[in-house]
């Protein structure tokens, strides 16, 4: 299976933001190309936002270029099998943390964005951060920090934030089965 069929596949079992789901949809139906970097008119991404819960923190990485603290992320690459690996192959590159198992239950949410090279059709997931896991940065980062979950709002944009909200939602049914 292509990383194109892969992506289709995520989309449509993707239940929310139908909106958006259909623009991503529509985008590939439209460009088979279109889950490369070399589609002008867009291309599917894929981010993790690196998560600590029982620290209650996000990993963010001040990104090289657009200067703004986000989630890591980034362009599919040729050995990206699925969506999932490429957001998983982003995390640990940019995060530096081996480990990284990404949150069950497919995306998190989609988020679609101009950047300098073209409109990004990014597909978000949460990484969740094994116990004790050690940052380094990356060259593609200015800076790579923890942030508590009430700090996320006075440093991100509203889409790291959303994404973190949707994120800790998901969050709390393993952390009652934790408990339990």
């Amino acid at each position: 299976m292509s990383l194109h069929d892969d992506a289709v596949l995520v989309l449509k079992a993707y239940e929310d933001q139908q909106e958006l789901r259909r623009l991503y949809l529509d985008h590939l139906t439209a460009h088979p190309d279109g889950t490369w970097k070399a589609c002008g008119a867009g291309h599917i991404t894929a981010s993790a936002l690196v998560v600590d819960p029982a620290r209650e923190r996000v990993l963010l990485t001040l990104h090289g270029k657009i200067r703004k603290w986000l989630q890591m992320g980034g362009h599919c690459e040729p050995d990206d099998a699925t969506l999932a690996a490429a957001a998983l192959r982003e995390g640990v590159e940019e995060s530096g943390i081996e480990g990284l198992a990404l949150l069950p239950g497919g995306p998190v949410r989609l988020d679609r964005h101009q950047t300098p090279c073209a409109w990004h059709l990014d597909v978000q997931y949460a990484a969740l951060a094994p116990a004790g896991a050690v940052e380094a940065i990356s060259d593609e980062s200015l800076d790579l920090r923890w942030f508590g979950y009430a700090e996320v709002a006075d440093v991100a944009d509203e889409s790291v934030v959303r994404l973190m909200q949707r994120t800790r939602e998901r969050l709390r049914p393993e952390d009652d089965e934790r408990r339990g």
